[in-house]
């Protein structure tokens, strides 16, 4: 990565600027390199003389023209730089050679191969999923894309949550409630059901002591309601992977809770756990009876976590399991910590499913577990993570990552067209499944696509479907991971501005370009020929911009990777597709001079690529028209 390269070679010569002065360098020296906001000043710049003066005593003017001389003398970063420039107070600016930066492939992320684990989506199998499911799902699978595309092996799990609290109410209201209009779906007959079991509850409190025998019944296996339970878990968990795969978002395992408790994986977790000092039965108070894990003092506070406590409860007085104690054996497995292994079924085209009586498979063992949850669920991430330390498993722990997000919500307008009561003014609206309150994904796509559909000229190339689900998903990641979503229905079916649609237009007009180009005879196989240096120095404006913007792709990603954030390369991939269209619009392509259309053609494909590769690793289609 440039950016990498010239940090390194700075810091090389600072550390012989400061050892010269009979200075100790600090070990790590933060050497910040920059993008300059306007063209004329390079493509990278540093301030990191003004960050010397007080140890050298030197003015940064000073420092910055010594860093110059030592840099130039060196051969300017292998050839890559054409020019360094001293600007006031003290800042080192870069303009690259375009020459020698063409005549380079597109540079990849080198990762280290080791096996990375990613959980996402894992939603409650008891109803239709909602939109945000759908943002965890999408961010997950960026993930997961982003981390093979760097060399790892990622293996993507779901976990199935077969035994808790919303598959029993399901169950309950299914047995114990009425639901009269018609569904298409069974997954949307239980979001109503789910709803109308809530509002039961509140006035008859023998359909809450159904919900606690249901929940013992689900747990212990193998009676009536056992299978029942299995069985709409199974069926809602069929209906949303099939949501999922329209989305592009598959899975490599399912992983069933169930599977954990039954086949003794919590039981060998928890013997590890009782020759622990800080898990203990509590024989007094209010907590008396349970199994609890005592809190440090570093952990994080609850976060709004309705379930914190200072000490966390595992195993309840009843015996009834919590989430987080079977968590804690899942990834004791995750690691392969426990000695125990699943077997395996097949569930689905290239989904394996836990099962008792499957095969022996590969899973699990990770060097890396990535858990994609929202950032309400920060204290449990926690617990997990201190059990794995006072277990004896600390690396493992360090390399136990939690990737929050923040949740979605409804507009005003958008919840008062659900039938919500926004006489009180808030800002947004959050949805609850227990109200009955959300925007399910099949809806949400069946509109998008009609919407898609009406808007189109032409109804060639991707389906108005296939668009209409990459809009939703580049939607859900272009936001910062910890921004809460106000989910509007109006701005999240817009196809122009940073949208998905604009850059998959973006992308099919670059294809629909070099092919005119090919027809024409003016472009052989892939890139055109190595345009003239000559023509590299002296760029106009819009190609100058162009240039600067494909040269950043190779360090947005390795950042976005890095930091585990999607959206930073959905800013990438906007900014370069407004960068390619207003090059596009201002400079003439296939009616340039030969020396101009052979440069313009290169840029071209080179867009192309570079987009390419960004649009696969979000996880949105490339079409060669729209």
């Amino acid at each position: 990565m440039l950016n990498t390269i010239l940090s390194s070679e700075i810091e090389l010569h600072v550390r012989e600027m400061l050892a010269a002065q009979g200075i100790e360098p600090e070990p790590e020296l933060n050497i910040q390199i920059e993008h300059p906001m306007y063209p004329e000043h390079g493509e990278y710049s540093t301030n990191i003389a003004m960050k010397l003066a007080k140890a050298l005593r030197k003015s940064p003017l000073h420092i910055a023209e010594e860093l110059q001389q030592r840099l130039e003398q060196k051969g300017n970063i292998g050839g890559m730089v054409a020019q360094i420039q001293v600007a006031a107070p003290g800042f080192l600016n870069f303009h690259l050679n375009w020459t020698v930066w063409a005549a380079n492939q597109i540079e990849a992320p080198n990762g280290s191969g080791s096996k990375v684990l990613i959980e996402h989506t894992s939603i409650n199998p008891n109803k239709s999923a909602h939109i945000g499911h759908l943002r965890n799902s999408c961010i997950g699978d960026a993930l997961a894309r982003m981390l093979r595309y760097a060399g790892h092996e990622v293996e993507v799990h779901n976990y199935i949550d077969d035994l808790g609290n919303q598959l029993a109410d399901t169950v309950v209201g299914i047995l114990n409630t009425s639901v009269e209009q018609a569904h298409v779906r069974f997954g949307d007959y239980c979001w109503d059901t789910y709803a109308k079991v809530n509002q039961a509850y509140k006035v008859n409190t023998e359909l809450q002591e159904a919900r606690v025998q249901v929940l013992q019944q689900l747990e212990a296996g193998h009676s009536n309601m056992a299978w029942i339970g299995s069985l709409v878990a199974e069926r809602i968990v069929r209906e949303q992977l099939d949501e999922m795969k329209q989305f592009g978002i598959g899975y490599d395992v399912l992983v069933w809770e169930s599977n954990i408790v039954r086949e003794g994986f919590w039981a060998s977790t928890f013997d590890l756990l009782q020759q622990t000092a800080v898990f203990r039965q509590v024989t007094v108070g209010k907590l008396s009876g349970c199994w609890v894990l005592k809190q440090s003092e570093e952990l994080p506070e609850a976060g709004g976590d309705t379930d914190y406590q200072a000490d966390k409860v595992l195993v309840r007085s009843n015996g009834i399991l919590t989430y987080t104690a079977k968590d804690i054996a899942y990834h004791m497995w995750k690691f392969g910590i426990l000695e125990k292994d699943f077997t395996y079924t097949k569930f689905a085209e290239r989904v394996w499913t836990t099962h008792p009586k499957g095969v022996r498979k590969t899973f699990g063992r990770a060097d890396t577990v990535i858990n994609v949850i929202d950032q309400r669920q920060q204290y449990p991430q926690a617990m997990v993570k201190l059990a794995l330390e006072v277990l004896g498993y600390p690396k493992q722990a360090e390399q136990l990552k939690h990737v929050s997000y923040g949740v979605v919500s409804l507009s005003p307008e958008t919840a008062a067209s659900l039938g919500v009561d926004i006489s009180d003014g808030k800002s947004s609206y959050a949805m609850s499944g227990r109200q009955g309150i959300g925007i399910k994904v099949s809806d949400l796509l069946d509109q998008m696509e009609h919407i898609i559909h009406s808007k189109r000229k032409r109804k060639q190339g991707l389906s108005s479907r296939s668009i209409a689900a990459a809009a939703i998903r580049y939607y859900l990641l272009k936001y910062h991971l910890q921004t809460e979503v106000v989910f509007d229905l109006q701005q999240a079916t817009e196809v122009s501005g940073n949208s998905g649609v604009y850059l998959l237009y973006s992308y099919a007009r670059a294809n629909s370009i070099l092919d005119k180009a090919a027809k024409a005879q003016h472009l052989s196989n892939g890139f055109p020929l190595q345009p003239d240096s000559n023509r590299l120095s002296e760029l106009e404006p819009q190609e100058q911009l162009l240039f600067r913007q494909l040269a950043y792709w190779p360090e947005t990603l390795q950042s976005s990777i890095n930091q585990l954030a999607p959206n930073l390369i959905c800013s990438y991939a906007f900014e370069l597709a407004s960068t390619f269209n207003n090059f596009y619009s201002v400079c003439p392509i296939m009616k340039a001079s030969e020396e101009q259309r052979e440069l313009r053609l290169w840029l071209t494909q080179r867009f192309k690529d570079t987009l390419h590769q960004a649009l696969q690793v979000l996880g949105l289609p490339t079409p060669k028209r729209m």
